[in-house]
C-alpha cells in the first residue's frame, strides 16, 4: 500500500478521473464528474488532515473477458469525524476505486458514499469495512488508485496509489483466483454468488477462526481433484519469543462441480487460532486426471489487540447530469 498526495475532498473525483497524464478514453461503473463535497453543503470545514485507512483487491474471472475487481475497505472508527444520533454515532465517509490501463489510456472508476450508526460506546479502534466491485479489462499496466474521504468535516481524506496488473481468467488451463480472507459465519458483507464473506484486513487480521474463499478454474465436471490450504508463518516476523510452529495444512479431495463457464468457488474455514505475527496462506489445487496444478498465496498480519469491526454496505454514487 503506497500513500498518495493529501488532496482537497472535493477534487478526488477529478484527479481520480482525469489526473492519470491522459485524457479518458472510456469510463467503467463510475461517475464522469462528480463533486464530493462542496463549500456550500454546511460540512464542518477545519484544517485539512489525511484520513489513513486499510484496503485489500481481490481478482476473480468476470463476464465477457473481463475481470471483477473487488476493493475492500477498511477504517478505525476514531479517524473519521462522527455525529450524534441518539444513542448512536453516525459516521459518513466515501470510498473510490480508479484503475488506469496507461497502454489502452482507459479508465475504469466508482465511488460508492456509507453511512453507519454504531453505538456510541464503540472504541476508536473499532473497524467500519465495506466493499466496492467493478468489472474490468485485464492489464499489465495498471495504475491504481483507491481513495477514502470523510463526508462528516470537509479537508479530511486520502489516497492510495500504485501500479499493478490485473490478471486474465479467460483462459483455458487450469487457474485459481485471489485468495479472499474474512470473519466465519458472516450475515453481511461481499456476496459471490452462494458465498458471502466479511472481508478484513489484511494487514491487521484477529488471532481467530477464519473464512477463506477463493475459486478454482477451468477443472471438467466429474474430474477428482484435491486442494490443499496451507498456512505458514512468514519467517523473522515473530513478535514472541516462541518457537516458530509447523504450517497448518488442510487438504480437501473431491469432484469438480464446475457452473457452465468452468468455475468453482470453494469456501473454507480455518479453525486454529494464530499468534501476532505475519503470516503466508497458500492455496494449491491439483487434477488428478491430469496432474496439473495451480496455486496463489497472500500474506496477512496477525494483531492480538483486535477491537471487533462492523461491515457496512456501500452505495453508489449516480454521475451528475447535465
Amino acid at each position: 500500500m503506497s500513500a498518495g498526495t493529501l488532496l482537497l475532498p472535493w477534487t478526488f473525483s477529478a484527479i481520480l478521473v482525469g489526473g492519470f497524464g491522459f485524457d479518458v478514453a472510456s469510463q467503467v461503473a463510475g461517475p464522469s464528474d462528480m463533486l464530493v463535497v462542496l463549500p456550500s453543503t454546511g460540512v464542518d470545514r477545519g484544517p485539512p488532515r489525511p484520513l489513513p485507512f486499510f484496503y485489500d483487491l481481490y481478482t476473480f474471472r468476470g463476464e465477457g473477458g473481463r475481470t471483477t475487481v473487488v476493493a475492500a475497505f477498511a477504517v478505525e472508527a476514531g479517524e473519521l469525524e462522527s455525529e450524534r444520533v441518539g444513542d448512536n454515532k453516525r459516521y459518513r465517509f466515501s470510498v473510490a476505486l480508479a484503475l488506469a490501463d496507461t497502454v489502452l489510456r482507459s479508465v475504469t472508476n466508482r465511488h460508492d458514499s456509507v453511512f453507519a450508526d454504531i453505538p456510541g460506546r464503540v472504541r476508536d479502534e473499532h473497524l467500519l469495512c465495506t466493499h466496492i466491485e467493478v468489472q474490468a479489462p485485464p492489464s499489465h499496466d495498471i495504475q491504481q488508485r483507491v481513495t477514502m474521504i470523510d463526508a462528516t468535516k470537509a479537508f479530511v481524506g486520502q489516497m492510495y496509489w500504485k501500479n499493478t496488473r490485473i490478471p486474465d481468467y479467460s483462459g483455458t488451463e487450469l487457474m485459481l483466483s485471489d485468495v479472499a480472507l474474512g470473519q466465519p459465519d458472516a450475515p453481511t458483507g461481499w456476496t459471490r454468488g452462494e458465498a458471502t464473506l466479511a472481508l478484513l484486513p489484511t494487514s491487521l487480521f484477529p488471532s481467530s477462526a477464519f473464512d477463506v474463499y477463493y475459486e478454482i478454474y477451468n477443472l471438467p465436471v466429474g474430474n477428482p481433484y484435491t486442494t490443499e490450504v496451507m498456512v505458514e508463518r512468514v519467517a523473522g516476523t515473530s513478535r514472541t519469543t516462541a518457537e516458530d510452529r509447523e504450517p497448518i495444512r488442510l487438504l480437501f479431495a473431491g469432484e469438480s462441480t464446475a457452473v457452465a463457464d468452468g468455475t468453482l468457488p470453494e469456501l473454507r474455514r480455518v479453525e486454529s487460532s494464530l499468534a501476532e505475527g505475519s503470516y503466508r496462506i497458500t492455496v494449491t489445487v491439483e487434477d488428478l486426471s491430469t496432474g496439473k496444478t495451480a496455486s496463489r498465496s497472500r500474506t496477512f498480519e496477525i494483531h492480538t489487540s483486535w477491537r471487533g469491526a462492523t461491515m457496512v454496505p456501500a452505495l453508489q454514487v449516480q454521475p451528475r447530469k447535465g
